[in-house]
């Protein structure tokens, strides 16, 4: 069935031993397409038979269940002997007060006959990473599986039990003794966990395959603790799927990771790695990563004597790192997603009274010239509003701060504009919401470049925090940071082909 046709197809069957009759709607859209079944079977129309679109067909004797396209996981072949026999994997809404809170849990049920087309758009597709095992010990990677349960509204540990293991048992065949379960205790578990685990591994060429629940902070922790550290010859990337449990999840929503009710489980069951574009921030000498809630400060990475950060997702400075900042608290974190919006109103409306702050300090881009060769051109401003350079389209779900950005195409965008007032700023920023109609208002700039650099003439340190894939650092007085794309990729990421 092509997915533009507009008609059902329904098959009579069985669902888990019952005789029921399934309805397939199918759409260029996995969110737009349906599965419904009623119990027991109809007589208005023989199996595999098309039904034009309108038609109301239901058995006389049952009610219809549908499940929507965006609550399927997988529909995979099962072991039976019955060579139609399915295995429906899905999510299903978690009774109220249960299961820690998580909004959905993992379930599956067995099909018999089920339409051709339903099978053939969630059926797994050829190529992708996680494979179901032929038997205990044929895989050859090592299994990991980190649970962030600082990330976002902190629903990491309930996901990993009530939808991840039920899943690797269902799909992989692998049971919690396949895998090394690593649940984080601080904001130093990942890094550690990279420094001393998945690195000494990836350099004795151990192939790596890590299920990482946690938001973007997790990835350019597993990323900057690799790039911090001396890569042997014999280095193999790691290979990550990345359950999107962060508080705007950036890279899940730009990548398609985040674009159902799976929490990244289609993905998983569906998707192929791909290698993760990456920026590199070098700082000036005084730059300190903050931590705990920044009431702590920590010293970058060095090379050469710069202080360095990598990062996949922005680097921004001005309104976008100073609502970062600003909700990283215990209070604002309960909110999830909406704390970047409170954040943002308390910034342009200050509770005082007085006008948002107008951000000092010399921007300047990194650009191509005619000539083939890239030459740095200021921008001619002292002070700024927003400042964000980015190798991804949205930066939480809904949000497209860079339309032009495709999934890891890995061109680095720059977005920027004066400071115009509260009611300026929080227009803009509304178009953002619109598609990114935002990037055509004459207000903005946009543009593609190969790097940015700034140079801080802020005297209050509030103002001179820069944000790096969620994570703050602040620079000290007269201070600079100056990003360029970074050639070298050090993780592959899963996902949807």
């Amino acid at each position: 069935m092509g997915a533009q046709d507009d008609a059902r197809v329904q098959t009579e069957g069985k669902l888990d031993g019952r005789l029921v009759t399934f309805t397939y709607k199918g759409a260029d859209k996995p969110e737009e397409r349906e599965l419904s079944w009623s119990e027991g079977q109809s007589s208005a129309c023989p199996p595999a038979t098309r039904i034009p679109q309108g038609t109301d067909v239901h058995p006389a004797d049952g009610s219809t269940i549908k499940l929507p396209g965006h609550d399927i996981i997988a529909i995979l072949p099962t072991n039976a002997q019955e060579s139609n026999a399915h295995s429906i994997l899905h999510v299903a809404k978690s009774p109220e007060g249960e299961h820690d809170g998580v909004p959905f849990t993992f379930a599956a049920a067995t099909a018999i006959n089920l339409p051709l087309p339903v099978v053939t758009d969630f059926g797994r597709p050829d190529g992708n990473y996680w494979q179901p095992r032929q038997g205990h010990g044929q895989d050859s990677r090592q299994i990991h599986v980190v649970v962030s349960i600082g990330s976002g509204t902190g629903q990491a540990l309930a996901v990993c039990q009530y939808m991840l293991k039920p899943l690797l048992q269902s799909a992989c065949s692998l049971t919690e003794s396949d895998y090394s379960l690593h649940v984080t205790t601080s904001e130093m578990t990942v890094t550690d966990l990279t420094r001393d685990v998945f690195l000494p591994q990836a350099n004795k060429g151990v192939a790596q395959a890590i299920i990482l629940l946690s938001g973007d902070g997790g990835m350019v922790d597993v990323i900057n603790a690799i790039l911090s550290a001396q890569r042997q010859t014999t280095f193999v990337k790691p290979c990550i799927t990345l359950l999107p449990l962060g508080t705007g999840n950036a890279l899940a929503n730009s990548a398609g990771i985040n674009s159902d009710n799976t929490a990244g489980l289609r993905t998983l069951l569906h998707g192929a790695p791909k290698g993760l574009p990456l920026f590199r921030a070098n700082f000036s000498p005084g730059a300190r990563l903050l931590v705990d809630h920044q009431r702590k400060e920590q010293h970058l990475h060095q090379e050469n004597g710069v202080p360095i950060a990598y990062g996949a997702v922005v680097c921004s400075w001005g309104l976008h790192a100073s609502l970062v900042a600003d909700s990283d608290s215990a209070e604002y974190r309960k909110f999830g997603a909406e704390r970047f919006q409170m954040a943002a109103k308390d910034l342009l409306y200050p509770s005082d009274g007085s006008t948002a702050h107008r951000y000092l300090g010399k921007l300047s881009v990194l650009c191509a010239s005619e000539d083939g060769q890239s030459e740095w051109r200021a921008i001619d401003r002292d002070t700024h509003g927003y400042v964000l350079a980015t190798l991804v389209s949205q930066l939480e779900k809904g949000f497209t701060i860079s339309p032009a950005s495709k999934p890891l195409d890995g061109a680095l965008r720059l977005i920027h504009f004066a400071p115009v007032g509260g009611e300026e700023t929080m227009e803009i920023m509304t178009k953002a919401y619109q598609g990114g109609q935002h990037v055509s208002d004459e207000r903005v700039s946009y543009e593609r470049v190969e790097g940015i650099r700034i140079d801080f003439a802020e005297t209050e340190t509030r103002w001179r925090k820069v944000c790096i894939d969620g994570k703050i650092i602040c620079v000290e007085p007269g201070g600079w940071v100056e990003v360029r794309t970074h050639a070298e990729g050090v993780v592959d990421l899963v996902v949807s082909q």
